[in-house]
């Protein structure tokens, strides 16, 4: 069993995805929540959507400080006017900075119909390329299967792409299940 600092058993385990494909922005997200070794929840919602779903946010890690990144993330928006990477940078550099902010555990992926974005505790905003982004335990798996379908798939469109990665990393990663919810940029 993992544990984290304080030597508490560390919740762990799920898979994020976001890609887009032509106009369209989807992010998917398993339901699973792990401690240790045990299924504590098959039913989570890792998804949010923000600035009157025009922008889209999953998260990885400690739930309750994942809220608390996504209320920041939204007095950010709502300060610079929507704009998704200023608002993911200024996040990252309060994350990165702040006494309290800096102990959260957590990661997220944000989108907007222009933009995919992973942001990170470490000061990170990445933005993947080929326009697709993963984070998580399944992580890995969905972003190979995502880029896999992308390639030789080109009738899929971005929702049975982003289902059918999250599937297949179910099917590997034992802190992922198959109980998948997609939210897409409007």
């Amino acid at each position: 069993m993992s544990q984290n600092s304080s030597g508490a058993p560390t919740l762990r385990g799920t898979t994020i995805l976001c890609l887009k494909k032509g106009n369209d922005v989807v992010i998917a997200a398993d339901g699973q929540v792990s401690l240790g070794n045990s299924i504590m929840k098959a039913t989570a919602r890792k998804l949010r959507t923000l600035s009157d779903n025009k922008i889209i946010a999953g998260f990885a890690g400690s739930t309750a400080d994942a809220f608390t990144l996504f209320e920041r993330l939204e007095i950010k928006l709502a300060k610079h006017s929507n704009q998704l990477v200023r608002s993911a940078v200024e996040l990252a550099k309060d994350w990165r900075t702040d006494k309290y902010l800096r102990k959260l555990e957590a990661m997220l992926i944000v989108a907007d119909k222009d933009n995919i974005l992973i942001v990170t505790g470490n000061g990170d905003v990445i933005e993947p390329e080929d326009n697709i982004a993963a984070i998580g335990s399944g992580g890995l798996f969905a972003l190979s299967a995502a880029k896999a379908l992308t390639s030789v798939e080109s009738k899929m469109t971005a929702e049975e792409i982003a289902l059918k990665s999250m599937h297949i990393a179910a099917d590997i990663c034992v802190f992922s299940n198959h109980n998948i919810i997609i939210e897409k940029v409007v």
